[in-house]
């Protein structure tokens, strides 16, 4: 294939070789301009198209397209320049809401007003969608109005569709995105590419440059965007132009039927199949692409390849099996927790709702949690638009949904919980155009069983919630999402339409992957117990157990609980659990120390927690925050104090009176919810039973211990809260006190074989840091440390500073010792409460850890393993640093800094009095770093120039020879022209007093001084000051409105006024936009940080 090729050639070419034959971005734009055409989107030359360069359209072919697909409708000229005028009208200047309006236009279509009045309207839709899904055509009302007033292409339909590269757009800049995609005439997906061989660029700096970059100076373009694509061609994502990187992501299936999604290269051409196939493409376009109707945020939600396929499928095969025709088992969907099935529901919605042969369904989408459907009717009614109904509505009882289905023949999206069909039987409609949706459908939705009672009043039968709602709604088709799924699951909803695993949401980066670690052995007294208590799992986790069958094992429950709840075992685990968490803790093992322990019932609970509050009774003492936590105004008002540890669980009218106390209301249940949801909150640790299992999500909850038996299927529920992604949280991990690592692989398989492996052990976790510890034993080889093991305090401070200074020797040594201590740490915080190393190694990985600690602060300022470090170490860190009397220098960057004046020569002494070389020129360049970004807020333009001297200057020092890597003379060069270079600044910074201008005047002296020299011509210096001031006049007369540089009516009046300046004082009129966009942007960046 071209891509493979095109890589091996940059693998095996050698020294000679032209820089050309490198798979460049070029290349690479090359490539998928070549994959893309055999999918059937032609490539054009953006300087062929004929337009207006300020244009983002092509207006010919949505000309050609409206004329030809309506044709027999009589369209007219005139009327297909209305259209085009009125997309042309919406402004960028609320971009968000501009893309929201067309997007709207793009998906739905429109009602035409005719130039002739007496015509009916004419539904326009600017795409061919003829051979997707058939929708009902839209009333009035339902989508927007337009008023009309007095090539080689490849078809699929009408549509004209064409893949353009070198596309020039002026705006306040000019801009080329390397490719974008049209569909008659209507740029909506752009592309930006990044080379796969360049190591110091990555997809992210692609998303940089269409989020930043492009979004400022080309906002024209993003008004019509669907969605965007990242790609270097081994990394390749699409997201919505609004979505933050996180929200990118891969599309690693081609038709949904892949048995093994692919990864690397082969996932590019898995998205151009798969995303890019036309009719695909524009059924995304159309179906998938969720704008709310309302929303704070600039909120627009690009599905991910399984919420697609499974919508798709389900949708098909809904139609098979629906009422009155099928059996009304419209399938199940298996979807891992976390996967975002709330958006696969949506989607499916909409699918439904406006599908012609559904004629407009009633939707009633059921949950078995009040929490749950809390989160289903904020998504859903505020998605009225997006899936075609107005009435969206959250039930509030059994009465409320009979009133809104009756005497309603279709439509309608209604809310509820499986609870709300008690044991009422009225039939609340017969008819067959009803969908049931249910979330997480593994549990009472399936209940059908029959119950007996005996009573006073004689022999009383009742059934399960389910059999009340499938009575009630006898000819509706049921629809089942979970994430575990069980046999009874698919007795009610049918057999699996799609899955989605735990591995695939790993992989896809939607969710971290889980290690398990197993301490059941450290808290058994007596192991032959171990037997008895895998006995008992084993049929406690039997799935579908019926009501008679767990009446039957309550003997073997009481002997379990007598186990479970020993004394002296609760001691242990008490201890073990301390000591675990407070490692992690101390090693800074977990985000943010948040853990949640799992209780076999009540009572042992309680017992549990009075043996962990004996031994740290601080646990029980109320704080607002946890110590060290710095809050905001606004966190003081919303972080209650609270205890560190809580018991979260119901009351019973039986509990003692402490316990009673303790367990609180339902609305003190709500508050515990709530901050325990709260980072900084001093609530960290809960205990449970049942309550918090399943539904519960918590991102940065990273530690679960569990010494209870879970049901199979609720296992895998309850081991998923600690898989959810959060900044900076590699991995969730499950501690097992009872020895459930069986039973999850048994359940893992159960639902996917590949998740049966998914699980990682935490020995693999021993074996890095073991392997890690022995290369890094290797770098330092040649580096005697053993002072910092045996010596004097003020001996170990030293031997910490030569060994940071030795390995920043070079910069290849210093990037590979960064890069081994990185991945030493990741896998040190999942075993840090491991038994397997001795002292000694524990030593070992504190000294690499102290010695990256300093080094990340020597050059970026803030540690990221400072504050997470232990007790010994971090305090030896700090006087390490403070020993060189540098403190001042490592916080630079850190907060506010506002108060040390950098241009101080006291502080260019502090650095100059170090005596280890490399650690001061570490820190000189970080002053000088600092000194830049300070003098670029009050001219731009003057310390882009300084920085292109700094950047070269440390290039030339870091491709130094390696005969030179430890010549003193070398070393004292660069030092020198470094102090150099920072005293040049100093004397620029001062240098408008001089001239008799401000600060701000002087920057745009600068601009206005420097393009005379560019440009080779003479403009009189007196001239010239003075034209500095009225620039300054007019900047700050349109810098006067608060979003002055957002507007674009602001900034068209400060280009007519400077130009007019310009003239009117003899500046000779060269590129005119250089200027403007020089002095736009150093106004912009001047007014910027004048006012923070």
């Amino acid at each position: 294939m071209f891509l493979k090729e095109q890589c091996q050639l940059s693998i095996h070419e050698n020294e000679n070789t032209m820089i050309s034959s490198k798979f460049s971005e070029a290349q690479l734009e090359a490539a998928i301009i070549e994959l893309l055409a055999k999918e059937g989107y032609p490539h054009i030359l953006g300087e062929t198209i004929e337009r207006n360069p300020q244009e983002v359209l092509i207006k010919a072919d949505l000309h050609a397209f409206l004329a030809k697909q309506y044709a027999n409708d009589g369209i007219t000229p005139g009327e297909i320049d209305s259209v085009i005028r009125q997309l042309e009208t919406y402004s960028t200047a609320d971009l968000y809401e501009s893309n929201k309006a067309i997007m709207k236009l793009v998906s739905d279509g429109f009602l035409l007003k005719r130039e002739d009045h007496d015509q009916k309207d004419l539904y326009v839709q600017l795409i061919d969608y003829s051979d997707l899904i058939t929708f009902r055509k839209p009333k009035a009302g339902e989508v927007p109005e337009i008023v009309a007033e007095d090539m080689e292409a490849y078809n699929s339909g009408s549509n004209i569709f064409k893949m353009v590269n070198q596309l020039e757009i002026y705006g306040t800049e000019t801009r080329i995105p390397d490719g974008i995609l049209f569909i008659n005439g209507l740029p909506l997906v752009v592309f930006e590419f990044k080379s796969a061989i360049r190591e110091n660029t990555t997809i992210h700096d692609a998303y940089v440059q269409l989020a930043m970059r492009y979004k400022r100076d080309i906002p024209e373009l993003f008004k019509f965007n669907s969605f965007c694509v990242i790609s270097d061609g081994v990394n390749n994502k699409a997201g919505s132009f609004f979505a933050p990187y996180e929200f990118f992501y891969a599309w690693r299936k081609t038709d949904g039927s892949d048995l093994i999604e692919k990864d690397g290269i082969d996932s590019l051409y898995t998205m151009i199949k798969g995303l890019f196939n036309p009719l695909r493409l524009l059924d995304v376009i159309r179906n998938f692409v969720y704008l709310p109707d309302t929303s704070r945020r600039d909120e627009k939600i690009l599905c991910r390849y399984p919420q697609y396929y499974a919508a798709t499928k389900l949708y098909q095969n809904i139609l098979l099996h629906m009422r009155p025709y099928g059996d009304g088992k419209g399938g199940t969907y298996f979807g891992a927790t976390g996967c975002g099935k709330s958006f696969t529901m949506l989607f499916l919605s909409r699918l439904l709702m406006r599908s012609v042969d559904l004629a407009s369904p009633t939707i009633v989408l059921i949950t078995d949690r009040t929490d749950l459907d809390n989160q289903l009717s904020g998504l859903f009614t505020n998605a009225k638009g997006y899936i075609g109904d107005e009435s969206v509505i959250s039930v509030e009882s059994r009465v409320h949904l009979r009133d809104l289905l009756k005497d309603r023949n279709s439509g309608g999206v209604f809310l509820t919980t499986i609870h709300k069909f008690t044991e009422d039987t009225e039939l609340l409609t017969e008819r067959s155009n009803v969908i049931c949706i249910s979330d997480e459908a593994h549990r009472s939705q399936v209940n059908l069983d029959q119950k007996v009672r005996v009573t006073e009043q004689g022999v009383k039968r009742t059934f399960g919630f389910a059999k009340y709602l499938h009575d009630s709604l006898p000819n509706a088709t049921y629809v089942g999402f979970t994430g575990t799924p069980i046999e009874a699951t698919l007795a009610v909803f049918g057999d699996p339409v799609d899955s989605y695993t735990m591995t695939e949401s790993v992989v896809d980066e939607i969710t971290v992957r889980i290690v398990y670690e197993g301490r059941a052995a450290k808290v058994l007294l007596d192991n032959s117990k171990l037997a008895e208590i895998e006995d008992y799992y084993a049929r406690c986790a039997d799935e579908g157990a019926s009501d008679y069958a767990i009446e039957q094992s309550k003997k073997a429950n009481l002997q379990m609980n007598a186990i479970l709840g020993d004394p002296d075992r609760l001691k242990a685990v008490a201890k073990d659990f301390v000591d675990h968490y407070e490692a992690r803790i101390e090693e800074g093992a977990t985000v943010v120390g948040k853990a949640m322990f799992v209780a076999s019932n009540r009572p042992i609970a309680y017992e549990l927690y009075k043996e962990i509050i004996d031994l740290r009774p601080e646990w029980a003492e109320e704080k607002i925050c946890a110590d060290g936590e710095i809050l905001s105004e606004q966190e003081k008002q919303q972080i209650k104090p609270m205890e560190r540890i809580k018991m979260v669980m119901t009351r019973d009218k039986d509990d003692e009176q402490a316990l009673y106390d303790l367990l609180g209301t339902k609305e003190y249940r709500r508050d515990l919810d709530l901050q325990f949801k709260t980072s900084k909150s001093n609530f960290k640790i809960a205990i449970l039973v049942d309550m918090w299992l399943t539904g519960f999500d918590v991102p940065f909850l990273d530690s679960m211990y569990i010494d209870k038996p879970v049901k199979r299927h609720n296992l895998i529920q309850t081991i998923s809260r600690v898989n959810r992604k959060y900044q900076d949280k590699q991995k969730g991990l499950i501690i097992d006190y009872i020895g459930i690592k069986k039973q999850m692989n048994l359940a893992l398989a159960h639902y996917s074989k590949s998740d049966s492996s998914n699980i990682e052990e935490i020995k693999h976790s021993i074996v890095i840091v073991k392997d890690h510890l022995d290369l890094m034993q290797a770098i330092f080889h040649n580096f005697d440390s053993r002072l910092y093991f045996t010596g004097e305090p003020l001996a170990q401070l030293h031997c910490l500073n030569m060994a940071v200074e030795f390995i920043q020797l070079t910069e290849e040594l210093e990037k590979r010792f960064m890069f081994l201590a990185k991945r030493l740490k990741v896998a040190y915080d999942i075993c840090v409460g491991s038994d397997e190393f001795i002292q000694n190694e524990r030593d070992y990985l504190h000294f690499y850890m102290a010695i990256r600690s300093i080094i990340f602060k020597l050059t970026r300022g803030s540690a990221p393993d400072f504050t997470q470090m232990n007790t010994k170490v971090h305090k030896m860190i700090a006087e390490a640093l403070q020993s060189d009397g540098v403190e001042e220098i490592y916080k630079m960057g850190q907060g506010n800094t506002s108060e040390i004046d950098i241009f101080d020569p006291e502080y260019l002494a502090k650095i100059e009095k170090i005596k280890l070389p490399n650690t001061k020129i570490k820190l000189l360049q970080k002053l000088l770093a600092k000194v830049l970004d300070e003098f670029k807020k009050v001219n731009r333009f003057k310390g882009i120039e300084f920085s292109k001297q700094f950047k070269s200057l440390v290039d030339k020092y870091n491709d130094r020879s390696e005969q030179d890597v430890l010549r003193s003379e070398v070393l004292e060069e660069f030092t020198d022209e470094i102090i150099d270079l920072y005293h040049a600044i100093k004397k620029e910074k001062d240098s408008f007093a001089e001239l008799g201008i401000d600060f701000e005047e002087k920057a745009f002296y600068d601009i206005l001084k420097a393009l005379t020299i560019k440009y080779d011509f003479e403009y009189p210096e007196d001239k010239l000051l003075e034209l500095s001031k009225k620039v300054k006049v007019i900047v700050d007369d349109k810098a006067r409105y608060t979003d002055w540089s957002r507007r674009n009516d602001i900034k068209a009046e400060l280009k007519v006024d400077l130009i007019i300046l310009l003239a009117d004082n003899g500046y000779p009129p060269i590129d005119r936009d250089e200027v403007y966009k020089e002095i736009f942007e150093q106004a912009e960046n001047f007014k910027k940080y004048q006012s923070t």
